[in-house]
């Protein structure tokens, strides 16, 4: 489970990195502040994690993670800097990265005896805080807090799963792979359908 964890969290670096040179292209920055967005973007939401479980922050302890932002970070930037891309092509793979960081901000909380309410909601924070960031680097509301499609719901009812088929015995590295999955399947729907939760406003 370790090593699935080490490269799905290498991957999930890698996938949110990209979303954030892709998301801000929109803005036009130069390399050097879309390489700010891309490692807050990669690292933001697992470092958040780390300190609210008093643990070192696992980009310091291995600073892998941080040369795999960067290195996704540059490749992007050059690769894409000539192309017109679509504006929310960032989404796609922005549900791949909260797919792969809940899970394991999910099963790095468990790991660490966190209690499963609380362990779900640090995989919460791990898959959406580093998107926070880059909305507000980007100088966008976070879409988290806005009207618009599944998003943080679906990253909790992924972390809920992962631990409840744990608790009904599934293999931890099974689960994981489900969870993944579900995550994955609500965000691309909501996207596609656009499924929403029912919001706080004025009826007449």
């Amino acid at each position: 489970m370790d090593a699935l964890l080490y490269w799905v969290g290498m991957a999930a670096v890698a996938v949110s990195a990209l979303t954030g040179v892709l998301d801000s292209g929109r803005k036009q920055m130069d390399l050097i502040g879309a390489l700010l967005v891309a490692v807050a973007t990669a690292l933001g939401g697992g470092t958040v994690r780390d300190l609210l479980l008093d643990r070192n922050v696992f980009w310091v302890v291995d600073q892998t993670y941080l040369m795999a932002a960067l290195g996704t970070g540059l490749l992007t930037f050059f690769v894409v800097r000539s192309i017109d891309l679509p504006p929310k092509l960032f989404l796609i793979p922005d549900a791949v990265g909260l797919a792969l960081f809940t899970v394991i901000g999910t099963q790095v909380a468990l790991q660490w005896h966190t209690p499963w309410l609380a362990a779900s909601l640090m995989g919460v924070i791990t898959g959406v805080f580093g998107g926070v960031l880059r909305d507000i680097l980007c100088n966008d509301v976070p879409s988290v807090f806005l009207k618009g499609e599944l998003y943080a719901t679906a990253a909790w009812l992924g972390a809920l799963s992962l631990i409840g088929l744990q608790e009904l015995g599934t293999s931890p590295v099974n689960a994981a792979w489900a969870a993944m999955g579900i995550i994955l399947v609500l965000r691309l729907l909501a996207l596609r359908f656009g499924l929403t939760l029912p919001t706080l406003g004025q009826t007449r």
